[in-house]
């Protein structure tokens, strides 16, 4: 079966899709904690993915995105590297053709995609304060002694939601904390967290923003229930959450490897192997001029195979150039 991979490399998770020349998803989307280590977590989704595959199956197509976009993008071989804004609009269309309004919030940031048409119009990101943010969220959770399910579902349970701080984490934390003081129940103290993040969400990364549904929220924190329930009292209005709403920057980017392959026929992706492959990046301060560039360094044994991160283009190159490139001084 010819098939179309996708890899969402972000601070939190890493995810990958295969996705058949339908589109539609081959297995099980995977879904792994970075945990600080993107190669070593990249190498094991890919291992995972191989023992799924049997040997007449073979990857037509890779797509990367995510912060870890062109790290990935190196090391796997990708045909498409693209932002996490063009990822999740295209897996959004796929899902619900008519969307208006994208929410996406991570691990550690959050975004507001607007389309017209079929077409990204307008977007924000917030990356500044991660109150909202699937870390955010867990920390409280544990400081609860709760599951991160368990949070969720408690907030659906109240009856009178207090009013909380929430426009930074540690205002949002203290405020909690005095309101459990004060007697509060756990439903109302979490349901008021949650309102309180769906008012920062709308009030700063949705500032100046034309939010009109069909509204589809992904990323991990649609898992949320809470969340989702407070962003539908907030608006008034149904929120869509797609089947794969915690891996649609990976849907997306195999997506558009499956466009590409259309195209030119051909694929770049340097097969399964690269799992077993040892890697070692590291990165140096360019003094070619005052802007003290860091340059981002991958090497495989003594063969550099990208370099990125100068303004001017003298240690950079491309994927492309880079499968060329035997060694450099």
């Amino acid at each position: 079966m010819d098939l179309f991979l996708g890899i969402d490399v972000g601070s939190v998770s890493t995810n990958l899709v295969l996705l058949d020349s339908a589109g539609e998803p081959h297995l099980a989307p995977l879904y792994l904690r970075t945990q600080g280590q993107p190669i070593v977590v990249l190498q094991q989704g890919l291992a995972l993915l191989k023992d799924q595959l049997s040997s007449r199956d073979r990857i037509c197509g890779v797509g990367t995105t995510g912060s870890g976009r062109l790290l990935a993008g190196v090391l796997a071989g990708a045909d498409v590297i693209k932002n996490e804004i063009t990822a999740h609009a295209v897996a959004a269309l796929r899902i619900v053709p008519d969307v208006r309004t994208i929410f996406e919030i991570g691990g550690q940031d959050s975004k507001i995609i607007i389309l017209r048409d079929g077409i990204v119009v307008d977007f924000a990101m917030n990356t500044v304060c991660a109150a909202g943010t699937g870390s955010f969220l867990d920390q409280q959770a544990f400081r609860l002694n709760l599951s991160i399910e368990e949070f969720g579902e408690l907030a659906l349970e109240t009856t009178n939601p207090v009013r909380i701080a929430g426009r930074c984490t540690v205002f949002a934390e203290s405020d909690m904390i005095h309101k459990q003081q004060m007697g509060h129940g756990l439903p109302d103290i979490i349901a008021g967290l949650c309102e309180a993040l769906v008012r920062n969400y709308l009030n700063n990364v949705g500032k100046g923003k034309e939010i009109i549904p069909p509204i589809v929220f992904q990323g991990g924190v649609a898992a949320n229930l809470g969340m989702r329930a407070a962003f539908q009292k907030a608006l008034k209005t149904e929120i869509t959450i797609p089947p794969y709403y915690n891996a649609m920057g990976a849907y997306g980017a195999a997506l558009l490897a499956r466009e590409h392959a259309k195209e030119k026929g051909q694929t770049s992706f340097r097969g399964f192997q690269v799992a077993t492959l040892q890697f070692q990046p590291r990165s140096f301060e360019c003094k070619g001029c005052s802007n003290a560039c860091e340059v981002i360094e991958i090497r495989e044994g003594k063969q550099v195979l990208a370099r990125w991160g100068d303004r001017c283009g003298r240690w950079g190159f491309s994927v492309t150039e880079a499968a060329k490139v035997k060694s450099i001084s």
